[in-house]
């Protein structure tokens, strides 16, 4: 087993047993987490490795988070106390938590009905209205002001595009991956260009926000949310950035549309739980989809790191832009209509 975790260390730090089984979890860019059985019970085992994430005291932060929200009733697998009351393990110099195992499965846009749409961004706006209820709000100002986040700064894009050009006209043997790579960048050089005058002023509101909601960090139960997973990114952040960018993640389709219609359901239901405004929403439309105008993570991952794990998520990400470029007033009045 790839990456096996210390079994052996790690439960004589807890009350659940000794190990019967003990799987990775496959699904996820970012984590490693494995599926364990004990002679106590099933649990979800999580490496923190992530080295932005990965410091104790950001660990605690999310499990008294995670444990204060559980408490309001917001469907969250809180980590396990060990022996000695923490909830962090730390074993041969690596972080470990354990949760209590949730059965469920991801469900992306296409599979919910429109009012599942609903109960989703009305869960996001109960999220971060909880939040503000119980993190400490002393630390807005200190942390993260508002309108310290301007949008990206075009003349670095263009840089980035003609060095990934580079890269990829470097790249041998060539495939259909480098092929769609150089379309897209050329395409998206020429969408800067027209758009250029358009880079967004400073941000909105500002508040604490989960920071990756998205299908696979979030478990449903038959028609229910069972679980939201994974707090890793949990901090301050413009929030009506994350109810955008959720649902272009949620929404799209695999020719790189949106569903309007879902994310308009999707989006009333988070304005009424929330408390953001449309003028809020409509400000949030505008500086995702510029940060999606200039972003190229996915094409980096591949070319200057030779990861290739976000590949499948090229296609329908890098035609999306095109498409909310053309249908930008379609996709804000989806937001705040």
């Amino acid at each position: 087993m790839p990456h096996a975790p210390p079994l052996s260390a790690l439960l004589r730090q807890y009350s659940a047993g000794s190990a019967l089984a003990c799987d990775p979890v496959e699904q996820g860019l970012l984590n490693r987490g494995y599926r364990l059985r004990t002679t106590r019970g099933r649990y979800f085992l999580k490496h923190h490795f992530d080295p932005e994430t990965a410091a104790p005291e950001a660990i605690v932060r999310q499990h008294r988070a995670t444990r204060r929200l559980a408490d309001l009733g917001v469907p969250v697998a809180p980590a396990l106390p060990g022996r000695d009351g923490r909830t962090v393990a730390v074993v041969g110099g690596h972080a470990y938590a354990l949760h209590p195992w949730v059965d469920g499965g991801h469900r992306h846009g296409a599979q919910l009905t429109t009012g599942q749409c609903e109960r989703l961004g009305a869960l996001l706006g109960v999220v971060h209205a909880s939040l503000e209820r119980v993190m400490p709000t002393h630390a807005r100002v200190r942390t993260c002001p508002v309108g310290t986040d301007a949008g990206a700064d075009p003349v670095t894009t263009f840089a980035l595009i003609d060095d990934l050009l580079a890269r990829v006209r470097r790249h041998r043997p060539a495939d259909s991956f480098d092929e769609l790579a150089r379309h897209r960048l050329t395409e998206r050089r020429e969408l800067l260009e027209q758009h250029v005058d358009r880079r967004p002023p400073l941000g909105g509101p500002v508040g604490w926000v989960h920071g990756d909601f998205h299908p696979f960090n979030l478990l449903y139960r038959g028609d229910a949310p069972a679980a939201i997973v994974d707090w890793d990114r949990l901090g301050m952040k413009p929030r009506a950035e994350e109810a955008v960018r959720a649902a272009a993640i949620f929404f799209v389709r695999p020719a790189g549309t949106l569903d309007l219609p879902k994310v308009r359901a999707y989006g009333r239901a988070y304005r009424r739980t929330a408390g953001a405004s449309p003028s809020e929403l409509a400000a949030a439309v505008h500086r995702v989809w510029w940060e999606r105008l200039n972003d190229f993570w996915m094409l980096r991952w591949h070319y200057e790191r030779g990861d290739t794990r976000a590949d499948p998520q090229f296609p329908a990400a890098s035609a999306l832009v095109v498409w909310w470029t053309r249908e930008y007033d379609a996709v804000c009045d989806a937001f705040v209509g």
